[in-house]
């Protein structure tokens, strides 16, 4: 079943066109990679997803699925990185969208942020500053709480940019696990390798527009001329 479904999309901001006639579809238990060059408007797209941004034009239909479901890991500041909080008053603020008018976490919003914590293997370190973590473990806080808002979808911007390769193999790892578990990822990757690897469908942000299964996009035209810039064997 599509959880969403983008037809004839037009994004940008301040008045300013990035990108047009986007067209692709969501499907329940999917893993869409969104790749292409910088400035091709992908971060713009995600967003408009989200109804942080509103469309130019188009339609963007979310079928049976509310924005409460979808949890969200965008790419993160510095300052954010300088964050002095803990890492569970940081998971736990994920589950804000849950409360209501309640000014408090229930106990099963608590419990949510601890299965969330225990799932990204970072209970021991809840009681930590964040501030004073490496940059793979407060991924996987910031993970951990997305997860607190995520029913049905994930929403990632970029996830392991400035992360060593085994901080961003074993980050790869967590989102692919998570997808085998039932979730829906939606992913903007510059790693077209982890792409190939982990995707079932891709969306190429770029002068021409790609959406369809791996297999369709290494044997596209746009897939094989991308991929061989890149020198990424398929």
């Amino acid at each position: 079943m599509a959880l969403i479904s983008v037809e004839g999309l037009a994004t940008g901001y301040e008045s300013r066109l990035l990108k047009d006639d986007i067209s692709f579809t969501v499907e329940e238990g999917s893993y869409l990679c969104i790749v292409g060059e910088n400035g091709s408007g992908k971060t713009t797209l995600m967003k408009t997803l989200l109804n942080l941004i509103e469309p130019v034009s188009g339609q963007i239909r979310m079928n049976g699925l509310t924005h409460k479901e979808i949890g969200y890991l965008p790419q993160q500041t510095d300052v954010q990185r300088d964050f002095p909080a803990s890492v569970k008053e940081i998971v736990l603020s994920g589950c804000q969208g849950r409360c209501g008018m309640r000014p408090f976490y229930s106990r099963a919003e608590k419990k949510l942020a601890a299965d969330n914590m225990e799932r990204m293997g970072i209970t021991e370190l809840k009681d930590k500053c964040y501030r004073e973590l490496s940059g793979g473990q407060q991924q996987r806080v910031l993970l951990a709480r997305a997860l607190c808002a995520a029913k049905k979808v994930l929403l990632l911007d970029e996830p392991v940019t400035g992360l060593d390769p085994r901080a961003a193999m074993e980050m790869y790892e967590v989102i692919s696990g998570l997808n085998r578990e039932g979730m829906t990822i939606i992913m903007i990757s510059h790693d077209i390798e982890a792409a190939l690897k982990y995707a079932t469908h891709i969306l190429h942000m770029g002068s021409n527009i790609f959406f369809g299964t791996r297999e369709e996009y290494v044997n596209s035209d746009t897939g094989r001329f991308f991929l061989r810039e890149g020198g990424v064997q398929a």
